[in-house]
């Protein structure tokens, strides 16, 4: 069986009522902000993140309406801060395709943003759980922090793993711990399984992070996205910043200080990737993944319910295996 149908086994009914939850927030009486709110809910994706809320609650026994809720309410602030960010970053695609503000403009996008993120605050509302209010309403903070932090650390001429790890924890791992927490909490667990919920929901994301990374390193034509575009965004990921680390090469740290000041030539960009991947910079990268996939799945083995251990199992290996 698809990896994808195992992990959606314990959570088939739960994941149609979400998907039904998500398309009614996402529908519009306005014309036009119905249409661009339709070409947002096309692109759900995987439902990577609902589906760990729903199985983390799913552990605790009935998945409640609440939980779905919650669920929706964290996939609209995730969506909000891709919109947003397609706008910062100036991107023209999202997952292959077009971006809100590429096939609308600047100003639509960050309104659609805005939109999103008042919807999932009133998604929040419904869980009636003050707590998971103030979890979703702080993640939108933490997000946001976590997008200034990287930008402020473009403009920096250190490159440390340090940063690095503070920025991707403050954005990707942020967002599945609170996916974690949610489930956990909405489905009325104590505070020691909702904790344990939120570690491994971190330690997912930070998996989930270091693996799309690894992606912009890749040759393969099913990636999606055009190798060293990180770096086209004057971003440094783990494996160059390992590369870095290692060499005393002027010609290798000048490549560096370019991708981070936007100055940086195709060639030059083509050059820094093929340095980091014969330096090793992907297997140092793929070696903390395995870290923390292995972390991951020390705390799923404490869980009780053999049908969600197995798809958190299946979860946490398709994480890292997976293609873009």
């Amino acid at each position: 069986m698809d990896p994808l149908n195992r992990i959606k086994q314990p959570i088939e009914a739960e994941l149609q009522t979400y998907k039904a939850l998500f398309d009614e927030a996402l529908t519009h009486e306005n014309d036009f902000l119905g249409q661009a709110l339709s070409y947002v809910r096309r692109r759900k994706g995987k439902m990577m993140r609902p589906q760990l809320v729903l199985l983390t609650a799913k552990e605790q026994g009935e998945v409640t309406v609440h939980t779905q809720r919650a669920a929706v309410a964290l996939e609209l602030l995730h969506t909000a801060s891709l919109v947003h960010d397609d706008v910062v970053d100036e991107s023209a695609q999202r997952r292959g395709q077009q971006s809100v503000n590429a096939l609308y403009d600047n100003k639509v996008a960050v309104l659609v943003g805005d939109y999103l993120l008042s919807i999932a605050l009133q998604q929040a509302a419904m869980t009636q759980s003050l707590k998971a209010v103030d979890i979703i309403a702080r993640l939108g903070g933490t997000l946001s922090a976590g997008e200034v932090f990287q930008l402020d650390n473009i403009q920096q001429e250190a490159v440390t793993e340090e940063a690095y790890f503070h920025i991707i924890a403050h954005k990707t791992a942020a967002l599945f711990a609170a996916c974690g927490e949610l489930g956990a909490l909405t489905a009325g667990a104590d505070e020691v399984a909702v904790q344990r919920a939120r570690e491994l929901g971190q330690l997912i994301g930070m998996c989930f992070q270091i693996r799309d990374d690894i992606f912009d390193y890749e040759t393969h034509a099913d990636i999606g996205k055009p190798t060293g575009n990180d770096m086209a965004e004057g971003k440094l990921t783990l494996p160059a910043i390992y590369a870095l680390q290692a060499t005393d090469r002027t010609d290798v740290h000048a490549w560096a200080a370019k991708v981070k000041a936007g100055t940086a030539q195709p060639e030059e960009i083509a050059a820094l990737v093929d340095f980091t991947r014969k330096i090793g910079g992907m297997d140092y990268a793929k070696e903390r993944m395995l870290a923390f996939h292995a972390q991951a799945v020390a705390l799923a083995d404490g869980y009780t319910n053999s049908e969600v251990r197995q798809a958190l199992h299946t979860y946490i290996d398709y994480v890292i295996d997976r293609k873009f």
